[in-house]
């Protein structure tokens, strides 16, 4: 189903003008959004969300999410606010800092293995492919041949033997 972003209203009059037909006609195709551009400032200012898709929305993880103390027994209210505190602290430059470390390289062999992986369905998948859809003809006349000689007598045969045999079960 379409949605009513991709749906525009045109009004249809003999006696528009040229301006008019402009406006219109921008309507109609507006300009594409520019690029995004990459910044060194912080993406909380700008907004920005990295993850559009949401592919990592189990990793949304909260200190309530990891420890909790029951009713009974509770340590004390700073020592709790405190251990919250270091717990999002240690998540958040832990995280800052393993990145800073692990994720230039692990994007460049990702870079990689997806150029490796494009190259190699362009340049050798599909053309054995096509070889094969233009080669099978010829190979499933080949193949039903022998089907037809070897496979199917067979089976007839073996069928012919076993159909006289007869289970019976009994109850002693």
């Amino acid at each position: 189903m379409m949605s009513d972003e991709y749906l525009v209203e045109c009004n249809i009059d003999d006696d528009d003008d040229e301006e008019e037909d402009d406006d219109d006609l921008k309507k109609i195709h507006p300009s594409p959004p520019p690029p995004p551009q990459f910044s060194s400032t912080s993406s909380l200012t700008q907004g920005e969300i990295r993850d559009p898709c949401g592919l990592n929305k189990h990793l949304k993880i909260e200190f309530s999410d990891v420890l909790a103390e029951p009713a009974s027994t509770q340590s004390y209210d700073r020592v709790w606010v405190y251990s919250g505190i270091g717990f999002e602290s240690a998540r958040l430059w832990g995280y800052r800092c393993l990145s800073a470390l692990c994720a230039l390289p692990l994007s460049c062999l990702c870079g990689c293995l997806f150029a490796l992986l494009a190259c190699m369905h362009i340049w050798c998948v599909m053309p054995c492919i096509q070889v094969f859809h233009s080669c099978l003809p010829c190979v499933r006349s080949l193949w039903m041949s022998v089907v037809n000689i070897f496979i199917a007598p067979f089976c007839t045969s073996v069928a012919r033997c076993c159909s006289g045999i007869y289970v019976v079960f009994s109850k002693e």
